[in-house]
């Protein structure tokens, strides 16, 4: 960065920077004092002239700034990101143990690190490059790491739509290392999962759920278990090792419900324990629904109905018939847990989704508990785009 490299905001579209929200959008920029190239480090003032932050920039993209530090002296270099990388992983010292040996390490923003994905599976790292900035310094950002943690590998997940609106190509490659085994398996809450990085949704896993399958696992003992959109079967396992009679899945994808199946065989349960239904989960509940079949537990973790606001009208209608079909099928004294990934449907519209279909179910429906994404995704103040899973689980009579 040089004196000359200077974005300047406009009158009234500084405020958010003042407040230490990291995203600088395109239309918030008054002028540009230089000529910085995607990727380069920029600093960015207010109307006044007076300083926000440091940030790295990308004129291909909406969000045209990602500030990565706040304090003006601060010098952002190798050393800077060694820092922040060891700090964010301490954090997750407490959850890593002998039950757990994998996690979120980095979440981007939330943790001071923008565009930067990190997950730690068993002796495997996975990484997403997510801006055109940590794309300029992934050779640094893994060389940091393997400085860091003692890994194996670590493997490029470059297939996030998130790339292509920072003009950045799809590409995932190992990075560092060996290439992660296609039977990979990784503990968590003491439960054995085989997980797929290189294949596999989101990074292979879905980690923000990790305590949510815990706590839903609770109210499964003795019950049957209606899992849908079940992945490759964590809530499932999660309860039929806490006591539940049986559990039926329901996925989209073959695969993932081969997945599911071994990973019964790998916690030691038997497969008369789960059926294995490969389809629409919406056409299924109707199914379900016309057969009179009735369920103990019904979950429904849907994937994002709502990736965009322009969604949202659509999405809300989608959690509304999803949660009004799921709650038909609980039987009287049972539990719905129900929950939305859409990071564009904030906690009251959610609730106002599942209230809708409470309604419309003719049944009494009480929350008993609000859930949240697990604390290896922490919700930062200042970046409320950080928050995104939402959950309740609700009694039904």
């Amino acid at each position: 960065m040089t004196d000359s490299t200077v974005i300047r905001l406009k009158k009234g579209r500084d405020r958010t920077g003042r407040f230490r929200h990291p995203w600088i959008f395109s239309g918030a920029i008054a002028a540009i004092d230089g000529n910085p190239q995607p990727g380069d480090i920029v600093r960015v003032v207010d109307s006044g002239g007076d300083f926000i932050g440091q940030g790295y920039y990308n004129p291909l993209s909406q969000i045209a700034v990602r500030i990565l530090e706040f304090a003006e002296a601060a010098k952002i270099d190798g050393g800077w990101w060694d820092a922040r990388i060891a700090e964010s992983i301490a954090r997750r010292r407490s959850i890593i143990n002998s039950e757990t040996n994998s996690c979120r390490l980095i979440y981007g923003e939330a943790d001071f690190l923008p565009g930067l994905i990190v997950d730690l599976y068993a002796d495997f790292l996975t990484v997403q490059f997510l801006t055109a900035g940590t794309e300029r310094l992934k050779n640094e950002i893994v060389d940091s790491l393997t400085k860091q943690m003692k890994t194996e590998g670590i493997y490029e997940r470059g297939d996030s739509p998130a790339r292509k609106k920072e003009g950045l190509p799809q590409i995932s490659k190992p990075l560092y290392g060996r290439l992660p085994p296609s039977g990979l398996t990784i503990r968590e809450n003491g439960l054995s999962y085989e997980v797929d990085i290189i294949g596999g949704q989101k990074t292979g896993w879905y980690f923000d759920q990790r305590d949510n399958r815990l706590a839903v696992a609770e109210f499964s003992a003795g019950g049957t278990v209606l899992d849908c959109f079940s992945y490759s079967g964590g809530f499932s396992i999660a309860a039929l090792t806490r006591g539940a009679a049986h559990s039926t899945l329901v996925d989209s994808s073959a695969a993932f419900l081969d997945q599911a199946r071994r990973n019964l065989r790998l916690n030691h349960l038997p497969e008369s324990k789960a059926d294995f239904v490969n389809g629409d989960a919406f056409d299924y509940l109707r199914e379900l629904q016309r057969d009179n079949r009735s369920f103990d537990l019904v979950i429904l973790d849907p994937p994002k109905f709502a990736p965009t606001k322009n969604s949202l009208e659509k999405a809300m209608s989608g959690y509304k018939d999803i949660n009004l079909l799921g709650l038909k099928l609980v039987r009287s004294g049972g539990y719905l847990a129900t929950f939305s990934c859409s990071g564009a449907i904030d906690w009251q519209l959610f609730r106002t989704a599942v209230g809708w279909a409470a309604i419309d179910s003719g049944r009494k429906v009480q929350i008993t508990h609000q859930m949240r994404q697990a604390p290896d995704h922490p919700v930062l103040f200042s970046f409320p785009q950080s928050e995104y899973l939402k959950g309740f689980l609700c009694r039904v009579e």
